[in-house]
């Protein structure tokens, strides 16, 4: 696409967002259209849709962003691709999927916004993204999604639990990435979780899972899986993973956000790595560190890996009880505050690759505390999912 059908697409959609509940509103209007049009495509949806709303505007905004980064958003298109292959999504639905989304944005837009102009580069987009996706499904030869059955699910902290599951046939994927998953127990309601560890042969998967209040599945997935329990994996996506130059690594997760950080790190070490990684681990409370235990272990025999441990509170809530696990001899202590903070007091990290994996508002105050310190947020990576 050329510079000026880009800037209509962007220009048109942050219209859309600027409104007051803009997003919620063309996504109610684009699936109202998708299903009249073509209500085959209903099935492919769970019955309640706020979750399937908020994802829907928040690709397209992902996409948008970054039209003229032409092989990022190719590559991050084909994983889309392959891995709506689980819904049978055919070459027809993409037209449908198109079409509704143009008459959505163009209800939505009115003849003052929705020009001969816009609605070009729309299509053109639409195109360009529709072909990228089928491309992509069409040429996969492996399986649409894989069977997984669960091996050993073992709670870590209230509302934590760590799910490891046996795939029925080996799915390759880079540490940091994630896939979409489904339990029995909620049909069509995908969520995304990181493989806690990097691919290995063995079709063996861990999740480390939250249980999100007012949730559908997580609480399902902490709560009551079972071993020998099955559930559904989707193809992996994502851009995070160990980059091809040799600059050393600062890595910042919060909670379970560890999961995609502690893969690259066990795949590091498979690699006989001697770059320096620092970790900073954080959460709300000491508790929410469940696997500093584990890394401390890993630093203990890796002198490159460095851990560093914070949380928000220095207490932990009422409802855990166990002892703070002390850290062993050389390791840094904890330390009580906010990570992007804490991570900017340690130096401005210039040369350094940068991940941060975590909740939108932690991820958007620590890019804010490393723009402050010089660092072009732009190279700092995380996956539009967390």
């Amino acid at each position: 696409m050329d510079s000026q059908a880009i800037s209509l697409v962007r220009s048109s959609f942050k219209s859309v967002a600027a409104v007051e509940d803009g997003p919620e509103r063309l996504a109610r209007t684009f699936y109202s259209i998708l299903f009249a049009r073509s209500p085959e495509t209903r099935e492919f949806f769970p019955a309640a849709m706020d979750v399937q709303r908020d994802r829907l505007v928040g690709a397209i905004a992902h996409v948008v962003e970054r039209l003229d980064e032409s092989d990022a958003i190719l590559e991050y298109l084909a994983q889309l691709g392959r891995d709506h292959r689980k819904y049978g999504v055919t070459d027809e639905h993409y037209t449908a999927v198109g079409n509704a989304l143009i008459e959505a944005l163009e209800t939505f837009g009115g003849a003052e916004m929705w020009t001969d102009e816009v609605d070009s580069a729309w299509r053109n987009a639409l195109a360009i993204i529709s072909a990228a996706m089928m491309d992509a499904a069409n040429a996969e030869d492996g399986p649409p999604a894989w069977s997984a059955t669960v091996v050993e699910c073992r709670p870590v902290i209230k509302g934590v639990a760590v799910v490891r599951l046996q795939l029925d046939q080996t799915m390759e994927y880079r540490a940091g990435q994630y896939v979409s998953v489904q339990v029995a127990a909620r049909p069509r309601m995908w969520r995304y979780l990181s493989p806690a560890t990097p691919y290995d042969g063995t079709g063996i998967l861990e999740f480390h899972v939250r249980q999100v209040t007012g949730g559908w599945v997580s609480p399902v997935m902490v709560n009551q899986t079972a071993v020998g329990d099955t559930w559904v994996v989707g193809s992996p996506i994502g851009a995070l993973g160990i980059p091809e130059n040799s600059k050393d690594l600062l890595m910042i997760a919060s909670g379970t956000g560890v999961a995609p950080l502690r893969a690259q790190i066990l795949e590091l070490i498979r690699r006989g790595n001697t770059r320096k990684v620092q970790l900073f681990y954080s959460g709300q409370h000491p508790c929410d560190l469940y696997d500093l235990p584990y890394l401390w272990k890993l630093a203990e025999k890796h002198p490159w890996l460095t851990i560093v441990p914070v949380s928000e509170e220095d207490e932990n809530p009422w409802w855990h009880t166990e002892a703070e696990p002390l850290p062993p001899i050389g390791m840094a202590r904890r330390i009580v505050g906010k990570v992007g903070k804490v991570v900017t007091s340690f130096g401005d990290w210039a040369g350094y690759d940068i991940q941060v994996v975590g909740g939108e508002s932690m991820v958007n105050s620590t890019k804010f505390r490393l723009r402050a310190v010089g660092i072009d947020v732009d190279t700092v990576r995380n996956d539009p999912t967390y």
